[in-house]
């Protein structure tokens, strides 16, 4: 769980991040989990972008990422979600609190 101030470090850090993908028509599905899960263990923390015909509003779709990866769901800006998970790899850890 984080705290206010992680979560506001972890805003700031995002704002500078591109989305890595979009969560579409076929809304969250294993392939999207798949690919979210290899970004996560590599950059610790990533953005996606909710499209308007993915059926989910970017809320839902953030807490059904968060819960399917075990990553903490950082804030959602309009259609983009901010996720963050601490890597496995000591070499992958880039965030420090």
């Amino acid at each position: 769980m984080l705290t206010s101030s992680q979560r506001a470090a972890l805003r700031g850090l995002a704002q500078k991040e591109e989305p890595v993908t979009q969560v579409g028509k076929s809304g969250v599905c294993e392939g999207l989990l798949d690919s979210l899960d290899a970004a996560l263990e590599k950059r610790e923390l990533i953005k996606v972008t909710v499209l308007e015909n993915s059926g989910l509003t970017p809320k839902e779709a953030g807490e059904e990422i968060a819960a399917a990866l075990s990553a903490e769901f950082v804030c959602a800006t309009g259609r983009k979600l901010v996720f963050y998970r601490k890597s496995k790899s000591e070499k992958a850890r880039k965030i420090v609190f």
